[in-house]
């Protein structure tokens, strides 16, 4: 061995034994290797990258080469596995990131030479934590590299080698070239970066065992180091063991003292004595007589010994189990001390509870009653009430005195002190009900859905009740100060030379702004638009020759050329001056619009020519020179368009409709079709909601074949085929609303074309035909319908009602027996059948088809009902009440009207037991039937039995909670009975029980008092706002006011938020038959026969009654009308 060998072992072994003694220097080489890695990184991912920019996104692992020539070096490169270069691309740019920050907190640590901190020492201080973690990345790492050398691999060696193919090949895509060396250099990377994490992985293997043989040392050193420096106990005698005794000087114990003196060593702990009442030991008493054998002396018998360590932990200690024990007994002696207040409170209870039951009578003293309370009387001695001081009388300033007669607003003499001014008691009303009327607009807003504050408008009235701006002079001279400052700093600044301007017209100065503004022209006018305008704007008289300067310093200013146009007066004086713009800024769009407007179509059609020529991008005036030619010129000019602005789709929609208007139809889908292809291949992003617009706009210009041809060509984009059917309908419900009703027929059409079998598409389609086709187009689609959906029973049922309503009776029997083929026990097809026969008169025929459908499979509650109801209306009640006996029996839980039916018919024939009998056998089978409570009370109640009605209708309130109709039904029986008494109170404890029930409220609103009305109506609003009898109850008050418009107004909005409310429609006639006009009756009655109420308390009293069940709505209407009660004006 020469001796430079022998030099490099020394130098060697002194730095491994400098890394051994030294862990900074073991942490500065471990963040040497962390930036090496991190640059080794940076080499695999971005070569990644640059391959996939190279290949259009694609990857290059695990690809494959092939040949396109079998005699020549010429390949193809295919698509890779793309998930192989994310999983690399990701671990890369994290394992980057995490070498770049842990090794910039070694490097930290390293020079600050200070023990580990901040991440190392919060989350992973334990070294065995660190290298599972460092030892799962370099695994992740050695995954990495193989994929890498194997993925490229794969490439290579599928052909002739990598060396071969990257150096003679030749590959189809010549993008594709010098990808192999970038790949090669990535690969290299990766197994470099998999050493250098093995050699940091080491280093903190022998951080790790180094911290070991610390920890061990350490912990040995100090335990003999801690034992040799602790303080003796106290008593300890040294070699006691061994047989020594101990031996204690003066100079150890000190002078004599007593035991409660304070101990002079400072190793000893201070002596503690317990607390004593007195300090004198002969007050203990120790008699006998103060002994107990079980707790032993009163008083303590240790009271002057000292309280050391031990006595401290006992008193702890049983503290501890004292605070064990009354938690376990907190529970128990809680429940005792609540048992005791409430036997203490029943047997003295307080005074508020003593008198409870005289303040709830209360609620039943009248107002008479209450007013007859005599007051307290003046108990006080003759002396005291003699001694009472008169009355002071203090006079009002005179101040105070003329601003209230001001307000009043009448002049009256006033005497201070004697006099006060009048009252004008008709402002006082009419400013209540200007309130009133405040709040019940509120409410309305409220119930149509509207906001009551508009944010726009608010802002705007705040803006205008902020203070002039010429209200401070000082504020003026400081903004003035600024402005000036601004300009001085930078004086081509125009917003600063503008807003000096404006500060000096506001406050009046119009020659010193106009000077401000010619200063500015001349400073920074040559770059500005701004500065000449506002000059134009500042000098209206010499608005021209300003304008003239302006457009000669900026001839390329859009905006100028356009004020200067504008300041003209004359056609043709506007004409030159565009034209002049247009020679110097000939590319705007702006300029070129309104030189065309000015002209004659055919100077217009040369104008535009030259536009588009200059403006080759300007939609518009490509489409505005299409409307001016001829047809074929029109192709031509939009074929231009369409090849100087291919990603605009109003000029494929264009031509479409001009094919349309040429009446070449079916050329129209077939633009459309190659609109969509060529905005596709454009890469212009296909929107169903913007195409939605431009079939609107079709419809709107009368071509509706192009608005059905781009509804069929985009409904299907974008929607899943789970849910287009539903999309479908949206959509055409949407284009209904918004009056598009050709693009919703389009719509409906295409998704009856795609889904021909859907019901519900079948349906909706129909209802929409019903209100917004005619009765051919509506029966030509059910028609259609029920070919493709025959066991649609609500298809055929529209079908026979459209023929029947067009008076075509025996087409609808057709259409009845056909539906009776496809659904042979169907209940609503036999119901619809015996409506028609028995509605058209002929009742025989209704009665054979009943006997049918019972005997059949068909045979259900409501045709029983339909059976009773048909011989009850003929009068055969016999056997109207045997049938309804039968129905009973056979769907006894199915329908309750089958055992009001019963009730009635024995009621009608005066067998008041039975029909009883019959109410309470019905309410066994069906206890939830609050209709069947409420018959049972009527009975009773029109038998004269008033207290068993109460009696029922209560037991049903404990069965059926919060059903408002039999709170109604139990307050209207005390009214009737005339116990208003009773009946305030009922109500008040049915509104706390159904606080959104419409009937209840409007009961409470009309038992008040007419001056009480209105309040309540206003909470009744605010409960339930929606509720139409609320509503309705409102427009009544107003009506009683002769509030015509208002009331009128509430009314629409009752029948608009349920039309089938009949007792709605018969006050909103009634309301116009006796204010309104013929004409608003009549459309008020068209809208009642076209809605069919069907409910209302007053409609269905006249509907149900069995001796009008042939009328028709108009007639019903009629006849309720008559029945409503005469509305008395305030």
């Amino acid at each position: 061995m020469d001796l430079d060998t022998f030099s490099s072992f020394i130098v060697i072994g002194f730095l491994l034994d400098s890394m051994w003694g030294n862990q900074h220097i073991l942490m500065g080489i471990q963040a040497i290797l962390l930036f090496l890695i991190s640059t080794a990184t940076f080499f695999i991912f971005v070569p990644l990258g640059i391959c996939k920019a190279i290949m259009d996104g694609d990857c290059l692992l695990y690809a494959t080469l092939e040949r396109q020539h079998f005699s020549a070096n010429i390949f193809t490169v295919t698509k890779g596995d793309s998930s192989s270069c994310t999983y690399v691309t990701i671990f890369c740019l994290f394992l980057m990131s995490a070498s770049i920050i842990l090794g910039s907190y070694l490097f930290a640590v390293y020079c600050t030479r200070r023990e580990a901190f901040g991440l190392e020492a919060a989350f992973c201080a334990p070294f065995p934590t660190q290298i599972i973690i460092h030892s799962v990345v370099l695994i992740l790492t050695f995954i990495v590299a193989t994929i890498l050398t194997l993925g490229f691999h794969n490439v290579c060696y599928g052909q002739q080698g990598c060396s071969i193919v990257s150096s003679q090949a030749v590959f189809a895509s010549s993008s594709t070239y010098g990808i192999f060396s970038i790949m090669q250099t990535a690969k290299a990377a990766s197994w470099i970066v998999f050493l250098l994490y093995f050699v940091f992985l080491c280093l903190y293997l022998l951080r790790w065992y180094r911290e070991k043989l610390d920890q061990r040392m350490h912990s040995s050193s100090r335990s003999k180091r801690l034992f040799m420096t602790m303080p003796a106990p106290l008593g300890y005698v040294a070699g006691v063991g061994r047989g020594a005794t101990g031996f204690t000087t003066r100079s150890d114990i000190g002078p004599a003292r007593e035991a409660t003196d304070i101990v002079e060593d400072k190793n000893a702990p201070p002596p503690v004595t317990r607390q004593r009442k007195d300090s004198d030991d002969s007050d203990e008493d120790l008699n006998d007589a103060n002994y107990d054998e079980f707790s032993g002396y009163a008083g303590s018998l240790f009271g002057n010994t000292p309280y050391d360590k031990d006595d401290e932990e006992a008193d702890k200690i049983y503290a501890a189990i004292d605070q064990r024990m009354d938690e376990k007994r907190k529970e128990r002696r809680e429940q005792r001390f609540q048992e005791h207040i409430k036997k203490m409170r029943a047997e003295r209870p307080k005074i508020q509870q003593q008198f409870s039951d005289l303040k709830r009578k209360l609620g039943t003293v009248s107002e008479q009653e209450w007013m007859s309370i005599p007051e307290v009387g003046d108990y006080r001695g003759k002396k005291a009430r003699g001694a009472a001081r008169a009355e002071i009388l203090t006079p009002l300033p005179d101040s105070i005195l003329a601003r209230a007669a001001a307000d009043v607003g009448h002049n009256t003499t006033v005497t201070p002190g004697v006099d006060t001014p009048a009252v004008d008691l008709e402002k006082v009303g009419r400013a209540r009900n200007t309130l009133v009327d405040m709040r019940l607009t509120q409410a309305a807003d409220s119930v149509a859905g509207q906001t009551v504050v508009d944010a726009v408008g608010y802002l705007t009235d705040l803006r205008s009740q902020l203070p002039p701006a010429a209200a401070s002079v000082q504020d003026v001279q400081k903004a003035r100060l600024l402005l000036k400052s601004v300009r001085e700093t930078n004086p081509r600044h125009a917003p600063a030379w503008i807003a000096s301007a404006r500060l000096e017209e506001v406050v009046g100065r119009q020659g010193r702004s106009r000077s401000l503004m010619n200063q500015a022209t001349e400073v920074c006018g040559a770059h500005s638009e701004d500065v000449w305008l506002e000059s134009i704007r500042l000098q209206p008289t010499q608005a021209r020759a300003v304008v003239a300067q302006a457009v000669a310093a900026l001839p390329k200013s859009v905006r100028l050329w356009i004020k200067a146009s504008e300041l003209e007066t004359d056609t043709g004086a506007k004409r030159r001056v565009l034209r002049r713009a247009l020679e110097q800024v000939p590319d705007s769009i702006r300029l070129w619009k309104s030189a065309v407007e000015l002209e004659e179509e055919r100077d217009a059609r040369i104008l535009l020519s030259r536009a588009v020529e200059c403006c080759p991008q300007s939609v518009d005036l490509w489409l505005a020179l299409a409307r001016l030619e001829t047809y074929e010129n029109a192709k031509r000019v939009l074929n231009k368009a369409r090849e100087a602005v291919p990603t605009e789709r109003s000029i494929w929609v264009t031509a479409a409709r001009l094919e349309e208007a040429e009446g070449r139809l079916e050329n129209v889908s077939r633009i459309i079709e190659r609109s969509l292809a060529s905005l596709r291949a454009n890469r212009v992003e296909v929107s169903r909601s913007e195409w939605f617009t431009e079939a609107e706009s079709a419809e709107k210009a009368g071509s509706t074949t192009t608005c059905a041809a781009i509804i069929k060509c985009v409904a299907n984009i974008g929607v899943e085929d789970e849910e287009a059917a539903d999309v479908w309908i949206e959509d055409a419900t949407n284009f209904a609303e918004k009056g598009c009703i050709a693009c919703a027929r389009a719509m409906f059409a295409h998704a009856l074309a795609e889904r021909a079998t859907n019901q519900s598409v079948w349906e909706t389609s129909a209802r929409f035909e019903m209100e917004h086709g005619n009765r051919s187009s509506l029966e030509t689609l059910l028609q259609s319908a029920v070919v493709h959906c025959p066991k649609a029973e609500t298809l055929w049922l529209m079908g026979a009602k459209s023929k029947w309503v067009g008076g075509n009776v025996d087409a609808a029997r057709d259409i009845l027996a056909l539906a009776f083929k496809a659904n042979p026990n169907s209940e609503a097809i036999w119901l619809a059948a015996v409506k028609l026969e028995s509605e058209t008169g002929h009742d025989e025929r209704a009665r054979a088809l009943l006997k049918n459908a019972r005997n059949s499979g068909a045979c259900t509650g409501r045709v029983m009902m339909k059976s009773i109801k048909l011989e009850w209306a003929t009068n055969n009640l016999d056997q109207a009440l045997k049938l309804a006996t039968k129905a009973v029996i056979d769907f006894p839980a199915e329908l309750d009207k089958l055992w009001m039916m019963k009730g009635q018919l024995e009621e009608c024939k005066n067998m008041f037991e039975d029909a009883r009998q019959t109410y309470q056998a019905g309410l066994r089978s069906l206890p939830q039937s609050h209709h069947l409570w409420i018959c049972l009370s009527r009975l009773f109640a029109k038998q004269k039995e008033f207290i068993r009605a109460r009696a029922i209708l209560e037991k049903s309130r404990l069965s059926n909670e919060g059903v408002p109709e039999l709170w109604l039904e139990a307050v209207r029986l005390e009214k009737k009975l005339g116990n208003d008494a009773i009946a305030r109170p009922l109500l008040a404890k049915a509104l706390q029980s159904c606080p959104k029930a419409g009937m209840l409220w409007v009961e409470s609103i009309f038992m008040e008092p007419k001056a009480n009305r209105r309040g309540k109506s206003v909470e009744a609003l605010k409960r339930c706002e929606h509720d139409p009898s609320v509503v309705c109850s409102v427009a009544l008050l107003l009506w009683q006011e002769r509030r015509l418009n208002k009331c009128r107004e509430w009314f629409g909005r009752a029948i608009k938020l349920d039309p089938d409310i009949g007792d709605s429609w018969a006050f909103y006639y009634k309301f116009e038959k006796e204010h309104g006009k013929k004409d608003q009756l009549n459309v008020v009655l068209e809208k009642c026969i076209s809605a069919e109420p069907r409910h209302g308390e007053r409609w269905i009293a006249v509907a149900k009654n069995i001796s009008n069940w042939r009328l028709s709505t108009k007639e019903i209407l009629l006849r309720v009308v008559e029945t409503l009660p005469i509305v008395e004006t305030m």
